[in-house]
């Protein structure tokens, strides 16, 4: 994978322009969309697109009568920078998809199994029939999330889950959970005989040379994109602003490793991700998942990965798309029916967290989409 132009990409450069003009207005206005991004897209091995826009750290606080963030002085402030870190929220369930189809593939996960026989304090509470393929669907009936936080040590955290009972039948519909993840997680973990940041490092991040990509990352604190003044009573533990350490108050609690949230990365690294995706499982002559495996994860309804969702892949959605989004701001799209992807990173919580608001990401995706359009039909018309 390498930087190039649009025509090397065989993208229409002035779709791309319109991607990267909408980006830069981002961190604009009195409540911006976020406080700085960054944006990748390209196709095939190019980088037709990367651009950083705004600040990664802006705000030294959020003050709640005046419904503002307390702007830093200018000369405090952190540009926002292409290799910016970004805690990657739920894109992490992607990598975590990723480990269990390669435990698939090396026979030490059977995805039609109950998640009880891996775990068997999970068959409490109505949850024995649950099975593995069930956790990455969010076709587990499981709860949207447990308050972990609330108690210390990961055997009294996990013992909430173990203690719940689903809120729907397993099986029959779609939930997003966190709490898949999660459990699926302690699965991987004692059939990899690994804990997870170490299976993700041997499996992903390591093979393809994602030197970026980690939980818990060192020294991230002076190097990342700044999320919250996280305070009650919008958040759910008081920890102040916020700039690498991992957001989400669960995968806190947790230790920073998580299998829904704590992955801190860059927009070139998750491009690398997307590569090997797109390329069925191999990059830089390194293979992680064998074809077949790629197909299991993209393929309609997905694995960990959503397929086709309009409201964040804009106009690629329709012939395959795949991706995710993460609460912090941060969302990718791959889409192998034009071979393109898409990484866009933003701190839209930072200095607070606001109601989703999912435009800009659909707009991106919608840019990208027409500019691999626009770009064949100049090649037919040519």
């Amino acid at each position: 994978m390498h930087a190039g132009t649009p025509a090397r990409a065989g993208l229409d450069a002035a779709e791309l322009q319109l991607l990267v003009r909408e980006v830069r207005r981002l961190p604009e206005g009195e409540h911006p969309w976020c406080a700085g991004a960054v944006v990748l897209a390209g196709r095939g091995p190019v980088v037709a697109v990367e651009q950083a826009v705004g600040w990664a750290v802006r705000y030294a606080a959020y003050d709640e009568t005046g419904d503002r963030g307390v702007e830093l002085p200018s000369e405090q402030r952190v540009p926002m920078r292409t290799g910016t870190l970004f805690d990657l929220a739920s894109l992490t369930k992607l990598c975590t998809a990723v480990v269990a189809v390669q435990q698939v593939e090396r026979g030490a996960l059977d995805l039609e199994r109950p998640v009880a026989a891996y775990v068997p304090e999970f068959a409490a509470a109505g949850k024995e029939g649950v099975t593995v393929r069930q956790l990455l669907t969010h076709t587990s009936g499981l709860r949207p999330e447990l308050p972990f936080y609330t108690r210390r040590g990961r055997t009294a955290q996990l013992a909430m889950l173990w203690e719940d009972t689903p809120v729907t039948a397993p099986g029959s519909g779609h939930l997003y959970s966190d709490l898949n993840p999660v459990a699926l997680q302690v699965v991987l973990e004692r059939t990899g005989g690994a804990p997870l940041d170490e299976l993700v490092r041997e499996g992903i991040t390591g093979p393809l040379g994602m030197t970026e990509t980690e939980f818990a990352p060192p020294g991230a604190a002076g190097v990342a994109a700044a999320t919250e003044d996280q305070r009650r009573p919008w958040a759910k533990l008081d920890r102040g602003m916020l700039r690498g350490e991992v957001h989400d108050e669960n995968a806190h609690a947790l230790g920073g490793v998580a299998g829904h949230a704590g992955l801190f990365s860059t927009a070139w690294d998750l491009a690398v991700l997307c590569r090997a995706l797109l390329n069925d499982g191999a990059y830089g002559g390194t293979r992680i998942l064998a074809p077949a495996s790629v197909d299991a994860l993209l393929a309609p309804p997905g694995l960990g990965f959503a397929v086709d969702q309009p409201w964040f892949m804009g106009e690629l959605a329709g012939r395959g798309a795949a991706g995710h989004t993460g609460f912090t701001g941060t969302s990718l799209v791959l889409d192998r029916a034009t071979d393109t992807f898409l990484v866009l990173l933003a701190n839209t919580v930072h200095p607070r967290r606001r109601p989703a608001d999912n435009t800009p990401r659909a707009a991106a995706a919608t840019h990208l989409a027409r500019a691999a359009r626009s770009a064949a039909a100049g090649r037919r018309d040519g």
